[in-house]
């Protein structure tokens, strides 16, 4: 790479190890940006871009050069499809090792009036909320508002009659003390965190939860049937 060039969009957004849809990760090309006023970099299997960048956005990651993941997010505004952005933007604030705060992705789309994609970003930004843990936890938050419930709140800090923690509940109705659990493949294929569920969800089931576990079959078809199991349990 010439000395200005930088992976940006797509493959940035790898190297930060943000989750994107199978069609990108097995993309060829890489994308290779240059701030303005440079001219866009060109050669077999590039996709260059000429970026407005501050300079101050552009760092290190694995030892490449990329841009911060905040600027990498407004970036994909162009690229992604809406629920595709909310689950990246929900990935920078996730619970642990956050990569970003809401408000400089707020910030962030302020100051993206220019950029393409920019009012998908902003409708993006409505949408993200912080501490997920998985991509499948913000499908699975969409698929309960669109389907006009309340929004749960995520990963909800489950206390006892005392006010001692009990656990963390993926998505949660606290009023209604409903508990909808995400269960992905690795809760499966790993004893121990299969062990850990299984406990956890004992010492909710027993303050008195009820307790909503949907896998990704749930979600199939606009996911009615896992919408139709929260419904059930809301209302019960």
């Amino acid at each position: 790479m010439d000395p200005g060039h930088f992976f940006s969009h797509t493959t940035a957004a790898m190297l930060w190890g943000l989750p994107l849809s199978p069609r990108f990760e097995d993309a060829a090309e890489l994308h290779v940006s240059v701030a303005s006023p440079r001219r866009a970099p060109k050669g077999a299997g590039i996709v260059g871009h000429k970026l407005r960048i501050d300079q101050a956005r552009l760092g290190m990651r694995r030892g490449l050069p990329v841009p911060d993941p905040v600027e990498v997010w407004c970036e994909l505004g162009s690229m992604l499809g809406l629920d595709e952005l909310v689950q990246v933007g929900d990935a920078l604030l996730r619970r642990s090792n956050p990569l970003a705060t809401a408000d400089e992705l707020r910030l962030a789309v302020e100051h993206a009036a220019t950029r393409p994609g920019v009012r998908r970003l902003q409708e993006a930004f409505a949408h993200v909320r912080a501490r997920t843990d998985s991509p499948m936890e913000t499908v699975l938050r969409l698929a309960i508002v669109r389907a006009r419930l309340p929004e749960p709140q995520t990963n909800y800090r489950i206390v006892d009659r005392e006010g001692r923690f009990v656990a963390f509940g993926d998505l949660v109705f606290p009023g209604e003390r409903v508990v909808v659990e995400y269960d992905g493949d690795h809760h499966r294929h790993d004893p121990e965190q299969y062990a850990t569920d299984i406990d956890r969800l004992w010492r909710i089931q027993n303050l008195g939860w009820t307790v909503v576990r949907i896998n990704k079959t749930h979600l199939d078809g606009a996911a009615r049937e896992a919408v139709g199991r929260i419904r059930a349990a809301l209302t019960h």
